[in-house]
């Protein structure tokens, strides 16, 4: 099949298999990829950029894992470990008020010691600090850990979390999915198996959730449409995926730094392809922390419909690991140039895409 045969399929709505997928990836001139995904977005949010008011708390980078690829993490007593305690997350949540966030986004490392009423404590106080914002909490990976050593099932645990307060899951920890590459870079980690039955269980519940992936370190193209394709079928399944973030290895600070990067070509191309291939998941994201905000802005010519949010410098999970963006926060006139650039409209939601004022 020609290029121009998929790209006219594309058009007609139809869905990419991983073979048209990677023929268009590799043939495609990067002009294609974009008007593609640029046309494909504006059926699905018209001329929107869809932002929120939002910030990060990271109880801790103490972390049970030792994945290859992280930047993040420290050992107990390395000047720069650091583990809040309730209290203190507390009074983080405290600080915010007034603000106008609409979401409090909580990960952090997998703690060795915390059980699990201790993150359901953590998610009921920062709730009754901030009752009108969402609390967005941890990924699957630190779902996982904290249900599998209290003995509690999944379905359980995560109503119990519900019940706390807490009303949408990240999408960290997914990392790449092939079980191969995922025991090289990350192999104390959580299995792909029990990070999709994870968000498979918060959709059933109602939880909405965000994806990931992990692209630019040892994987290949057939590992990240492998990525895609599971993921659209878990959406099939369900319906319960938000949005997609593809995350970029950053390769600073951690045990595969001879790596290196890949291009800002190579990150068009992936955001392209996501929008394409993950035809029923409505919102791809542009997360600008990961990107910097000159780099954000190219990626919305290229499908994505979302940056993310004003963070105010909350998160030190990509600054750790190298990026321009050392102290992260996004004013909203920022935003609102950022989008008019991609000939776009800025529009402010909330953590499930309703929007807010206009």
């Amino acid at each position: 099949m020609s290029i121009d045969e998929i790209a006219a399929r594309v058009r007609a709505g139809e869905r990419l298999g991983c073979r048209e997928a990677a023929q268009l990836w590799r043939e495609a001139p990067l002009w294609l990829l974009g008007q593609l995904a640029s046309e494909r977005k504006r059926k699905v949010s018209g001329d929107k950029v869809y932002y929120n008011r939002n910030f990060h708390i990271e109880p801790t980078n103490l972390c049970v894992f030792n994945c290859r690829f992280c930047s993040y993490r420290r050992p107990a007593g390395d000047p720069e470990a650091w583990d809040y305690s309730l209290e203190e997350i507390e009074e983080i949540a405290r600080s915010h008020r007034g603000e106008g966030a609409t979401e409090v986004h909580i990960v952090g490392g997998v703690h060795p010691q915390h059980g699990f009423d201790w993150y359901v404590e953590l998610v009921r106080r920062v709730k009754s600090v901030l009752p009108e914002a969402a609390i967005k909490a941890f990924t699957a990976i630190e779902l996982g850990w904290m249900m599998d050593k209290a003995g509690v099932d999944y379905r359980t645990g995560l109503s119990r979390l519900r019940d706390a307060g807490m009303e949408a899951i990240p999408g960290g920890g997914a990392e790449i999915f092939d079980e191969r590459l995922r025991a090289e870079i990350c192999p104390e980690k959580g299995s792909t198996a029990q990070w999709l039955e994870i968000h498979r269980t918060a959709h059933r519940l109602g939880i909405k959730t965000n994806a990931t992936i992990l692209y630019g370190h040892v994987e290949r193209l057939e590992h990240r449409l492998d990525h895609l394709r599971r993921l659209r079928e878990l959406q099939d399944d369900t319906g319960g995926f938000n949005a997609f973030i593809p995350l970029k290895y950053r390769n600073f600070g951690n045990s595969m730094s001879r790596i290196g990067e890949v291009s800002v070509v190579e990150d068009m191309k992936m955001l392209a392809m996501s929008r394409l291939f993950l035809d029923n998941v409505p919102h791809i994201k542009a997360y600008w922390v990961m990107y910097g905000k000159s780099i954000t802005e190219l990626a919305l010519a290229f499908g994505a419909d979302d940056i993310d949010g004003t963070i105010e410098d909350s998160t030190k999970i990509y600054s750790m690991a190298g990026v321009e963006e050392r102290k992260p926060r996004l004013t909203l006139g920022e935003i609102e140039r950022m989008a008019a650039a991609a000939g776009l409209r800025a529009v402010e939601r909330d953590t499930f895409y309703r929007e807010i004022g206009g």
